[in-house]
């Protein structure tokens, strides 16, 4: 290893023209070659907007291969989980409500994964169409988890048709991955087909938003390339989604990652699921920063504590920005962030310090942050003060169904507001759905 290069913590964030320079030191830039590290144990950690009542498959001790069916809602057999690798079922527990508290596989031997039967819907898409025989792959693989469904952020109903996809190429995250690396070898084609698939699907545009630089793939019917900046929250789902094709409850627009796109495309061609995921392994408390890829819900712990630097430290799965504390990947996310001690301790915010500072304390309203948090998109103060006090018709009227929480987490951070804002829009969202 060269010597160690930090990109240095800043006390104010950077403004750009549209978004926010997010500082965050991490040693020796991201590699762009990836490791591949299979842990001993996989955990199932599913977002709470998933609302899963969970029926098991499969039972305590079951050995499962990967890509075999585990789980499924009871309410909506169309949302399958499968089993992210092939071992041994050590954990399965249900609470309260028929919610996974927890499953953990073991990983066993390396076996072949399970094979889907493709071939149908590869003839419907050949024929021309893509409608029954798809969807019940997607379905059946457990790819349909994979969308989310604007407004609301939901898993999509079995029969719905989105009114547009966006498929998100790029991540402005700090210390995100360059999605452009999992393009490489066969899935070039299979991001193809993946694409092609989404557009049988859809009832309008399929948007693929990527960054700067040649295309990702060549131009096809039905495609739109959209591009992405480099700020801080340019690569998420929502502001792009508001910019091009704003949803709305009756017009619901679909997002998913160009990984996942590359995973349909796989199916489709092979009839099985990719084994691994590329996710970035980065943050002030490691000692070397890693491409790695790992196992969808990869134990975290396992991926870090050879790398770790001495002391106290804390994982999240996700960003700085966004991320949450785990031991296990999420089941969306493709980078974990490691704190040190010095980080994760409470730190006075930005904002406070300049409140107490200075010499005639007065109310401050970061107004030129907030709107940089926001893409420079929509009108932010007003957006704000809607959430805050609970008027959802005048945050659905600037935007906020096309937003999900983690489109409002660049918003808390440059605001250390309390309540979340996060929380206030899944609160306004929760309202707004109940109320249709």
């Amino acid at each position: 290893m060269g010597p160690e290069v930090f990109r240095e913590d800043c006390a104010i964030l950077g403004l750009g023209k549209r978004g926010l320079t997010v500082p965050i030191r991490t040693p020796h830039p991201l590699p762009t070659t990836p490791e591949t590290h299979i842990t001993a144990e996989a955990g199932l950690s599913l977002g709470p907007q998933m609302d899963l009542r969970v029926e098991p498959l499969v039972q305590l001790d079951d050995m499962v291969i990967q890509g075999q069916p585990i789980l499924r809602d009871r309410r909506r057999p169309e949302c399958i989980v499968t089993a992210p690798v092939s071992g041994r079922i050590t954990e399965l527990e249900i609470g309260a409500g028929r919610r996974l508290t927890s499953l953990v596989v073991a990983t066993g031997d390396r076996r072949e994964p399970h094979i889907h039967d493709a071939q149908q819907a590869r003839d419907e898409m050949a024929g021309g169409s893509g409608s029954d025989a798809l969807r019940a792959l997607l379905q059946g693989a457990g790819l349909w988890m994979r969308f989310r469904s604007r407004p609301f952020g939901r898993v999509p109903a079995a029969v719905a048709r989105p009114a547009a996809v966006f498929v998100m190429g790029a991540d402005t995250r700090p210390l995100a991955v360059d999605l452009r690396l999992v393009l490489d070898g066969e899935a070039g084609d299979w991001v193809t087909l993946g694409l092609t698939a989404l557009v049988r699907l859809c009832s309008g545009p399929v948007h693929l938003c990527q960054n700067s630089g040649p295309d990702i793939v060549p131009s096809m019917a039905g495609v739109t390339v959209s591009r992405v900046g480099d700020l801080h929250p340019s690569g998420l789902a929502g502001f792009q989604i508001y910019r091009h094709y704003p949803a709305e409850p009756d017009r619901p627009v679909w997002d998913i990652s160009i990984e996942d796109v590359v995973a349909i495309g796989e199916l489709l061609a092979t009839g099985s699921l990719p084994a691994t995921r590329l996710v970035s392994v980065a943050g002030p408390g490691l000692r070397e920063t890693r491409l790695v890829r790992c196992q969808p819900g990869a134990d975290l712990r396992e991926l870090c504590y050879k790398h770790s630097k001495p002391g106290q430290t804390v994982v999240l799965s996700g960003s700085v920005i966004d991320g949450t504390p785990s031991r296990w990947l999420g089941y969306h996310d493709r980078q974990v962030t490691v704190l040190d001690s010095s980080n994760s301790r409470p730190q006075q915010h930005w904002l406070d310090a300049a409140l107490r500072r200075a010499s005639r304390p007065e109310p401050i309203i970061a107004t030129a942050a907030v709107e940089q948090a926001l893409g420079g998109l929509m009108p932010g103060m007003a957006l704000l003060r809607a959430l805050s006090v609970g008027d959802d018709e005048a945050a659905q009227e600037l935007g906020a169904l096309s937003l999900l929480e983690e489109d409002m987490a660049l918003v808390d951070y440059v605001t250390a507001a309390s309540p979340r804002f996060s929380d206030l829009l899944r609160a306004s969202l929760d309202r707004i759905e109940a109320n249709r």
